[in-house]
């Protein structure tokens, strides 16, 4: 609406050719509501847990503590309630899947469902995205946190008392690019890719979640450009005791990380092979927290969809992230290294408790409303005021 009022305004519009635009808009909804058409309630728990990752019980929560809105409106004004959306997004990350196989369960268009997906994403990633990008952001990662965590891996066999979590880098396939071939293609790996370097906690806890970058890219460079260095001296750093994370050999030594004796195995000293072999054994964890996030959600696994001039490849894996987070805080992980370590309140690892939202729509109108209000109270030589002022109360009463 907010184009459409430009354009007849900079054409020249009379007054009652611009009110007759914004009342056509407010109060004729195009959209269609399809929340009817769903039901969660009338599917069988073996389903929901099948399709959607989550027990019933916690669709509601998870909901709440991703704060989305009650009501998800698409840029073509299709609308769904917030846990449908939801839903939407997990079935369709749970498994990979075309959206037309969607069709039946949700009742809903593949260019509406690929919309609302789009949707929700942005919103979890607009509210969300600092939780992986910046350790800073994450209220409960304190000192009593690290000592709790350097504590069980010590506990586990780690000749290390300081080392609280594990740091490693993903390449995630992407189907050929059309553009900057070379520049996605890891000789490596022998594909094309996308990486990430990850940072995860004895808990099974992905504390930091760095990209995406090109596949050609070594972990080494990622570390360096990644930022991430500033970020654990900043958190991890105390005067009187420093923390530490554990790498492979592709990174370098730091105050900060930590990485096996070089060389042959069996032209080390003994001391140093002992302390290779037994940080080699935990830090599979790493490991095991990237086969999570691809085993709870497979479609960021599908190599075929994941087209990066067509979708925001970047987005979908941080978001597959995020859910696997909260599916590990919820029902614990085989990454932990200890179960009792699993994470005590999915709300304290999100830390952001919901708040009311307002709806998407709503929004919307309310700053259409205040950019031209100074056109619908400009009083003419015919002295229509009386008449603007009525379609102002009309709209705010719409909006109430």
């Amino acid at each position: 609406m907010e184009a459409e009022l430009e354009a007849v305004i900079l054409a020249g519009a009379d007054e009652e050719e611009i009110e007759h635009i914004i009342l056509h808009n407010i109060f004729i909804d195009r959209g269609i509501t399809h929340t009817a058409q769903f039901n969660l309630e009338n599917l069988p728990d073996e389903v929901i847990r099948l399709n959607f990752r989550f027990e019933r019980s916690d669709l509601h929560r998870l909901m709440a503590v991703l704060r989305i809105p009650s009501e998800i409106v698409t840029i073509t004004r299709n609308k769904v309630d917030g846990l449908t959306a939801l839903c939407i997004l997990l079935r369709r990350l749970a498994y990979p899947n075309r959206l037309c196989d969607m069709v039946p369960m949700f009742h809903l268009s593949t260019q509406s469902l690929s919309q609302i997906i789009n949707k929700l994403i942005s919103v979890i990633m607009e509210e969300h995205a600092v939780l992986l990008n910046n350790l800073n952001s994450l209220q409960w990662f304190n000192r009593e946190k690290l000592e709790y965590y350097a504590q069980a891996i010590h506990n586990k066999g780690a000749p290390m008392n300081n080392c609280w979590g594990f740091i490693d880098g993903t390449a995630r396939k992407i189907c050929r690019p059309s553009e900057n071939q070379e520049e996605y293609y890891s000789g490596h790996k022998r594909y094309h890719c996308i990486k990430f370097q990850s940072i995860i906690c004895p808990d099974g806890i992905i504390v930091s979640l760095k990209g995406a970058y090109p596949g050609r890219r070594h972990d080494a460079r990622i570390f360096r450009e990644s930022g991430i260095s500033e970020e654990l001296v900043q958190k991890t750093c105390f005067d009187t005791r420093r923390f530490v994370l554990f790498g492979d050999q592709g990174y370098g030594l730091s105050d900060v990380l930590f990485t096996p004796f070089h060389g042959r195995m069996e032209d080390l000293p003994a001391h140093q092979q002992s302390f290779n072999s037994a940080m080699k054994v935990l830090r599979i964890a790493v490991e095991w927290g990237f086969q999570k996030v691809i085993s709870e959600f497979a479609f960021v696994d599908f190599s075929k969809n994941q087209k990066m001039l067509l979708q925001d490849v970047d987005a979908l894996y941080k978001v597959a992230v995020l859910l696997t987070n909260c599916h590990t805080c919820l029902y614990s992980s085989q990454t932990a290294i200890k179960r009792a370590l699993t994470a005590k309140e999915l709300e304290e690892k999100l830390f952001k408790t919901p708040v009311p939202s307002i709806s998407q729509n709503r929004i919307f109108h309310l700053k259409v409303i205040w950019r031209f209000l100074p056109v619908v109270l400009h009083v003419n030589a015919k002295g229509t005021t009386n008449r603007k002022l009525k379609t102002i109360c009309l709209m705010l009463k719409f909006l109430a």
